[in-house]
């Protein structure tokens, strides 16, 4: 039986590199010096793009891929995603939607809550011994 090729476009997470290096054939495009002769040699064993939503599929890499099955996107986007060549390949396409949606909301809330009360600069006027010195302004209330 052919082992699946999968073609990752970017470093990763190393964790999730090497179980996908245990489970199929992985080629990291970062590492290949001569793209055209890699995929005269492996074009039509790679069914699968892993990336991200700065290095997704565009039409090149669809086209230069025959045996394309799936593009998964390790990230919320797919902007870098031919979604539309996609379908009329019948290419799945996948993401990790909503997955930081929380983190986000609380770094967020976090950032606000420090900029307006001046954390930042409490915290350096502080370390810096300038508060035996007094005379630090009051912050803003939330």
């Amino acid at each position: 039986m052919e082992t699946i090729g999968v073609l990752m476009t970017f470093p990763m997470n190393s964790y999730l590199e090497q179980e996908l290096d245990k489970r199929f054939n992985l080629f990291r495009m970062w590492t290949i010096p001569q793209k055209t002769d890699f995929f005269n040699k492996h074009s039509n064993s790679i069914r699968a793009v892993v990336g991200y939503a700065g290095a997704g599929a565009d039409r090149e890499l669809i086209d230069a891929l025959p045996a394309l099955e799936i593009v998964s996107s390790f990230s919320v986007g797919l902007d870098k995603v031919d979604l539309g060549y996609c379908k009329e390949k019948g290419i799945r396409v996948t993401n990790t939607p909503d997955v930081l949606t929380e983190d986000v909301a609380d770094l967020a809330i976090g950032l606000m809550l420090t900029t307006l009360r001046g954390i930042s600069e409490c915290d350096r006027y502080v370390r810096s011994g300038l508060w035996k010195k007094g005379d630090f302004k009051l912050t803003t209330k939330v």
